[in-house]
């Protein structure tokens, strides 16, 4: 039986997590749940999963989780500390779903531990990719991608150095058949309303200029071991396949499934054996057709971004993700246009002079910095 800790536990990778974990009591238990701030459905989460230990990030939390946990026995803990503490307990798995740069450190410590990491958390290898890869190698912890295209390719995925080209799938967002001049006036309520999937608004916002792939090539390298040149983007509406591996010989390998994040994140929490979902399967007979297009890299110049900051390295990756979010933000709340979003990332990559990063600390210096140009940038912008 597996012991997991799963980080991230109010959030939708967590739910599905938990999920699936009822559904097979005798496969796997939970050790700890923790959370940002969300302490009465993290108290409600715990006791229904009988975790051992309930984390609450934010230290407010913790006297009205302790009482709400009150005579169950869960060790209750709060702070960003205790979060790492416990992400660096020994578990058989770590589900790494807590969102952005707070997600890092226990990450990290998961790894240096030597844990098998289920991650979704995307800012760990986009921001800190070479310190998060670094510390797998040193303890020998293994990396398991939940994002669906990146564990499309690794179930597909036999020797890598016998792959020539790694191919990830995009659905092509809202936008895919609108020209620039369309986009213009684009509004927050159509770039959230994704064809395919249901998803919180800054990706389903990055998944319409492009950016979302962009970001997976830079995860897609460091999980992988594959340099740009072998990695690639194909558009495909329909969501169907997720990832294609191109070996040596010619042959294409493809992964195809549903669009329901519980099949990737089974596969993770079972691997390397399977599990069975209540995800409805998929009818190729029903779908008909497959097609598949080169994207457009003049209409959705996002994308190009995200490669040159992948070829650059250091701490460019860094400054590409956290200029988008503010970007991205900044769209959201009405203060800039669609297609301003790349633009005031490309203003916060020409701005930042590249550099390498080692440790977290210097990834946060790199993302403040770059978060404060972007601010100005996108301030400008909505002056004019």
């Amino acid at each position: 039986m597996k012991a997991i800790t799963l980080l991230g536990a109010t959030g939708s990778i967590g739910t599905s997590t938990l999920d699936l974990v009822a559904r097979n009591p005798e496969r796997f238990r939970i050790h700890a749940v923790a959370s940002g701030r969300d302490w009465a459905k993290l108290a409600d989460i715990a006791r229904a999963s009988s975790a051992r230990v309930a984390v609450i990030a934010d230290e407010g939390g913790y006297r009205p989780l302790r009482e709400a946990l009150a005579g169950t026995g869960i060790d209750v803990r709060a702070g960003e500390a205790a979060m790492v503490a416990t992400a660096a307990e020994p578990v058989d798995l770590v589900v790494a779903a807590i969102v952005g740069a707070a997600g890092l450190a226990p990450t990290l410590a998961a790894l240096e531990a030597g844990t098998t990491v289920a991650l979704a958390n995307k800012e760990a290898l986009i921001c800190a990719g070479d310190v998060m890869t670094a510390a797998a190698r040193r303890s020998g912890a293994r990396i398991l991608p939940v994002d669906s295209e990146h564990n499309a390719i690794f179930q597909v995925l036999e020797h890598v150095e016998r792959v020539s080209r790694i191919v990830l799938t995009a659905s092509g967002g809202p936008f895919r058949e609108r020209s620039r001049a369309e986009m213009a006036d684009v509004t927050p309520a159509e770039a959230v309303r994704h064809p395919n999937w249901s998803m919180g608004a800054k990706i389903s916002v990055d998944s319409a200029t492009l950016m979302n792939k962009g970001l997976e090539l830079i995860e897609a390298h460091h999980l992988f071991g594959v340099g740009p040149d072998r990695l690639g983007v194909l558009v495909h509406p329909q969501s169907l396949v997720h990832g294609l591996v191109e070996y040596v010989d010619g042959s294409v390998l493809a992964q195809l499934g549903p669009a329901d994040m519980r099949v990737p994140i089974a596969h993770a929490l079972a691997w390397p054996e399977r599990i069975p979902t209540p995800v409805k399967r998929l009818d190729l007979a029903m779908a008909a057709r497959l097609d598949f297009e080169e994207p457009d890299r003049a209409r959705f110049p996002a994308l190009a971004l995200a490669e040159a900051a992948l070829a650059a390295g250091g701490c460019r990756p860094c400054v590409l993700s956290a200029a988008n979010e503010v970007a991205v933000g900044a769209f959201l709340d009405g203060r800039i246009r669609f297609l301003e979003i790349a633009d005031v990332v490309a203003e916060t990559l020409e701005a930042l002079p590249a550099a390498p990063v080692a440790t977290l600390a210097e990834v946060a210096a790199a993302d403040a910095e770059a978060r404060a140009r972007a601010h100005s940038f996108a301030a400008h912008r909505a002056r004019r």
